[in-house]
């Protein structure tokens, strides 16, 4: 399986285009250099990904997937595992708080059911590829196989591929899961050494002798399981939605479409994509560091830094729905602020 994902990845590349020009242009704008920080980042960052000195954010796509976990079975969640099916009704009917946050920035929402345990009725938002209902309990035994671990994977490069056909000039992610955040904690303590114990967070909402169960159960099924790459501890202790998010990350790079990484349990997905395959970093942009508990640790780990820091914790694409915000924002002020020379103002000497 293994074999396969290398195969869907040799054509990832580090993003090269036009820093210098796109610099350029910044520095010439009407503000001492570099004072509007990572607004002028985000300008770079499209620039570089979409190779051109006049990037754009046009037509942007938020997908948010979602599946169930038999981990819940344990315990680790203070909410029942048929929340995940309501939620992405919620979600679908425009209620939940990343339909607003879409809206709102212009970006269109899609969910994609990955593993939801119930069958979802048909929706125009809503793309059907259920790989299997809900994962095993991975207390006790493999959450997914390598088979279904790849075939998640490979929704996420198809959905990729889709969103490229449609022109997509920008891509956030999200999920819903109830579990995930105990997938995500034993992803995170396996791929970078990190003790369980000091990243496992409330959640939904547990309360500390609930966050202390969560964290032994994630200990103990690393000791059961043992994983030795990222792809087998993706399949071993990771989730349906959060392979299929992998996907994505990978699929986005290969599109060469830039994306932003939502909170704790996306970035678990991203960093599976980026032990998979480190070029596909340079196409992730991590939109803010969320207030579940371990993931600033997470993030020092992976060495990269985010654009907001609002203390949210409640996934689902918000995040990221907030960064495409800036971005929007910070392409306004790229092509709306006067030169120096335009506005007759004097450079530095």
């Amino acid at each position: 399986m293994e074999n396969q994902i290398q195969e869907l990845t040799k054509s990832i590349t580090v993003p090269t285009g036009p820093i210098a020009q796109v610099q350029g242009n910044l520095d010439q704008l009407t503000k001492p250099p570099g004072s509007l920080g990572e607004l002028e980042n985000l300008v770079l960052w499209l620039g570089k990904c979409q190779n051109t000195e006049t990037p754009k954010a046009d037509k942007k796509q938020i997908y948010v997937f979602a599946g169930d976990h038999g981990v819940t079975a344990e315990g680790v969640s203070p909410y029942p595992s048929e929340v995940t099916a309501q939620m992405v009704g919620n979600m679908l009917s425009g209620g939940a708080a990343i339909s607003v946050l879409a809206k709102s920035v212009g970006a269109d929402l899609t969910l994609v059911d990955l593993g939801v345990l119930s069958d979802l009725e048909p929706h125009e938002q809503l793309l059907m590829e259920k790989v299997k209902k809900g994962t095993a309990n991975f207390s006790k035994e493999p959450a997914m196989t390598d088979r279904e671990t790849l075939q998640a994977i490979q929704v996420g490069f198809k959905v990729a591929k889709k969103a490229k056909s449609e022109g997509a000039d920008l891509l956030g992610i999200g999920e819903m899961g109830i579990g995930n955040t105990t997938a995500a904690t034993a992803i995170y303590a396996n791929l970078l050494g990190l003790n369980p114990v000091d990243i496992a967070g409330a959640g939904t909402g547990l309360d500390a002798k609930g966050i202390t169960h969560k964290a032994e159960i994630v200990i103990s099924a690393l000791e059961l399981h043992r994983p030795t790459t990222a792809f087998d501890c993706l399949a071993k202790v990771g989730g349906l939605e959060i392979a299929g998010l992998t996907g994505l990350c990978l699929g986005a790079a290969k599109e060469q479409i830039p994306l932003l990484v939502d909170g704790f349990i996306a970035t678990a997905a991203a960093l599976v994509a980026i032990k998979i395959c480190p070029a596909a970093e340079g196409w992730l942009l991590f939109s803010h560091s969320s207030n579940e508990q371990g993931h600033k640790k997470v993030l020092a780990k992976m060495g990269v830094t985010t654009l907001l820091d609002l203390q949210l914790r409640l996934g689902e694409g918000t995040g990221a729905a907030l960064a495409m915000g800036l971005t929007t924002q910070a392409l306004e002020l790229y092509y709306g602020m006067a030169s120096f020379a335009n506005a007759g103002v004097s450079d530095r000497e």
